[in-house]
């Protein structure tokens, strides 16, 4: 099969040996999963409880119904899929499936072992580098443990429809969702990192991008006026335009594309993915020293930083408001703070002391 980057020179990656999840996840979405990790048994309860038989039926759905892949059956997007996992020093494959859906698109699914979904769309679609992005973007999931979660969050999601008559239990189980939503928005930012890392080529990731808002064909799509339309989409406009934001977004899984494209640029133009490539990066064997106060901390220093550099009006208009604004900023962060602290305090303590969790 012919793709779009057969007459382009390989490209030499470097293999991220031992590379932890942390060192590619956002700091809103990896303060989240420490403090949900925090929470004794969590996650042995939600696999218990669900696993029994939702997990299954996810699985059996897409093995009735799509195309499990391997050396036989697309070893172009097995090819792909070896390649981004080989990259990120992830040894054991997790099952990767077709779907059969015109509409370029990618997902982790599962609790106990998560599995990966791509779209004939994105196979047919995407060249080899960005297919091996949209596949190391899936890995990433897989490994940051955000399959987990979302599939509670799917989960809930069917619940708000089943219980939809009792107005209590809708209020609830709306803020739940809300607040997983906003976490799940990171979470992808996080994912789209990964992808680049997979890949290491920083114009494939956001041909992605790209296509994702556009479709396949890049002929007409210039990558300088798609970024200026990411500026445009987070400055521009007035103070309507800021609430039309908030809707678009406030019951999304994703980010919008030209918020994502931006996003990751400006990661790249951090410093911190030439770094990685560099050989500068947190290492699985460090992971048990991570600390739930220092992670929930830079998240909240990443939305401080976030509200005080967004071009967005209604933003803008907070902030004129004067000091209040940043009162309210950091007391915001001081409760996420003391209830990190509060809740790594009890982790010790139910764990013995010495925060070792115990089988």
């Amino acid at each position: 099969m012919t793709t779009e980057d057969d007459n382009r020179p390989a490209r030499r990656r470097v293999t991220l040996t031992g590379i932890s999840s942390r060192a590619w996840e956002h700091p809103a979405d990896r303060g989240a999963l420490s403090a949900l990790r925090e929470l004794r048994g969590f996650d042995d309860v939600v696999k218990t409880f669900f696993g029994m038989w939702n997990e299954r039926g996810f699985r059996l759905q897409f093995l009735a119904g799509a195309i499990r892949v391997d050396h036989r059956q697309y070893p172009r997007v097995y090819q792909r899929f070896t390649e981004a996992a080989s990259t990120l020093d992830v040894a054991e494959l997790p099952e990767l499936f077709v779907s059969q859906n015109p509409v370029i698109n990618g997902q982790a699914i599962g609790l106990e072992r998560p599995f990966i979904v791509i779209t004939t769309g994105a196979v047919d679609k995407l060249d080899d580098d960005e297919l091996r992005a949209l596949l190391g973007h899936e890995i990433g999931h897989v490994r940051s443990g955000h399959a987990v979660y979302k599939t509670i969050m799917q989960i809930l999601t069917g619940w708000l429809a089943t219980i939809s008559w009792l107005p209590v239990g809708v209020m609830a189980l709306r803020a739940i969702i809300a607040a997983m939503y906003e976490w799940w928005r990171k979470a992808e930012l996080s994912a789209d990192r990964a992808g680049l890392l997979a890949g290491q080529d920083p114009a494939a990731s956001l041909r992605l991008l790209m296509k994702l808002a556009g479709g396949g064909d890049l002929s007409q799509i210039d990558t300088a006026a798609f970024l200026e339309q990411a500026a445009e989409y987070e400055g521009g406009g007035d103070l309507r335009d800021s609430l039309h934001k908030i809707g678009l977004t406030a019951w999304s899984s994703h980010p919008v594309p030209v918020a994502r494209a931006a996003e990751l640029r400006k990661w790249i133009d951090s410093g911190e993915y030439a770094q990685i490539v560099a050989g500068d990066y947190q290492r699985r064997d460090s992971d048990g020293d991570a600390s739930v106060t220092e992670d929930v901390k830079a998240a909240a220093k990443a939305y401080r930083e976030d509200f005080a550099n967004s071009q967005d009006p209604l933003v803008g208009l907070v902030r004129r408001l004067g000091g209040g604004a940043a009162d309210l900023a950091g007391s915001a962060a001081g409760k996420a703070y003391n209830w990190a602290t509060d809740a790594a305090r009890r982790g010790r303590q139910d764990n013995g002391g010495d925060g070792t969790p115990q089988a």
